[in-house]
């Protein structure tokens, strides 16, 4: 399991979520959220936990992640 930066700041954005709401839903500090979204387009390296609880937590509200499938990693909305 992974997650780009860039892929937690789009999902946010679809879901039109502040960084302190993530923060609450998946039980991590505003901090957390927001030094995992400074990492771009790069894979995120945190405790497998919290990349679960993040992960979870966007997948709740209704995010689907694309995994890299030769035009990168990406979200969507759940239909």
């Amino acid at each position: 399991m992974s997650m780009t930066g860039t892929q937690i700041r789009a999902a946010r954005a679809l879901l039109e979520m502040e960084q302190v709401t993530l923060a609450e839903l998946s039980l991590v500090s505003v901090n957390t959220i927001r030094n995992m979204e400074t990492k771009g387009g790069a894979v995120v390296r945190v405790r497998l936990d919290t990349l679960i609880k993040v992960r979870q937590a966007l997948e709740t509200a209704g995010i689907e992640f694309i995994d890299k499938n030769g035009g990168g990693a990406g979200v969507r909305l759940k239909v």
